[in-house]
């Protein structure tokens, strides 16, 4: 059994994840903003027999993300594996100029990915031994009209993740995760009228979330001495 801290664990990606590994005989440790949601999650995994426990959470509080981290090392003696899951996806063209909302973008999904980062590692150093899970998008890989930021923010959450895997020592292992399309609530938080609509026909295909936690859950499997760094995973209508 592991003990495995994520983010993001309201709904989509995190939430598919949280069910699947607590299925497989892990203790999740799930957080997120909404404790309605979380409520519910934890509901359906102790009705399955699984281990769980709930915090709210919001990543881009630096000091709030270390005591969640530290929580959970001193209640169970050692945190395993942190999924940084937590993301949001506000999609509009550059000059629409929703400053806020790229603000937002780079709070979440690249602050939040260094806080959590920053808390866990000095356990993993510690311990010497600790699994990082990122959680990207194919976005990471390539732009496509009214993403440009977002795609900035999943391409730095690719970098900072490359170069932590390259500068950590063996027994840290590193893994990034870039979804395609995904069925997920992250389209709900497009303001701007045409990158909703444009949504609508880029998501025609998409995969379940559960496709995606199969891949996290596949990664930190793995034998201690095996290291997967890197997963691609999208429809195979998306090209």
């Amino acid at each position: 059994m592991k003990v495995v801290l994520i983010t993001g664990a309201s709904s989509g990606i995190g939430h598919a994840t949280a069910l699947r590994l607590a299925r497989e005989g892990h203790h999740v440790v799930a957080s997120a903003r909404r404790e309605d949601r979380l409520a519910e999650l934890a509901g359906e995994i102790r009705a399955d027999g699984g281990s769980v426990e709930t915090r709210r959470l919001d990543v881009t509080g630096r000091e709030e993300v270390a005591e969640f981290v530290d929580g959970a090392v001193e209640r169970h003696g050692r945190v395993d594996v942190i999924v940084n899951n937590a993301g949001v996806m506000p999609l509009s063209r550059m000059d629409s100029l929703l400053v806020d909302e790229w603000d937002r973008m780079i709070d979440v999904n690249v602050r939040g990915l260094l806080h959590g980062i920053a808390s866990a590692l000095p356990h993993f150093q510690r311990a010497g031994s600790g699994h990082f899970v990122t959680v990207a998008s194919i976005a990471a890989h390539e732009v496509s009209p009214t993403a440009a930021v977002y795609a900035a923010t999943k391409h730095a959450a690719w970098a900072i993740t490359e170069g932590l895997r390259q500068e950590l020592e063996p027994g840290i292992r590193v893994t990034t995760v870039s979804p395609g399309v995904v069925e997920s609530e992250l389209a709900d938080t497009i303001t701007e009228a045409g990158a909703r609509e444009w949504m609508r026909t880029y998501r025609a295909n998409s995969i379940p979330s559960d496709a995606i936690a199969e891949a996290i859950s596949y990664a930190i499997n793995q034998p201690s001495g095996v290291d997967v760094n890197e997963l691609v995973i999208r429809p195979v209508r998306q090209r």
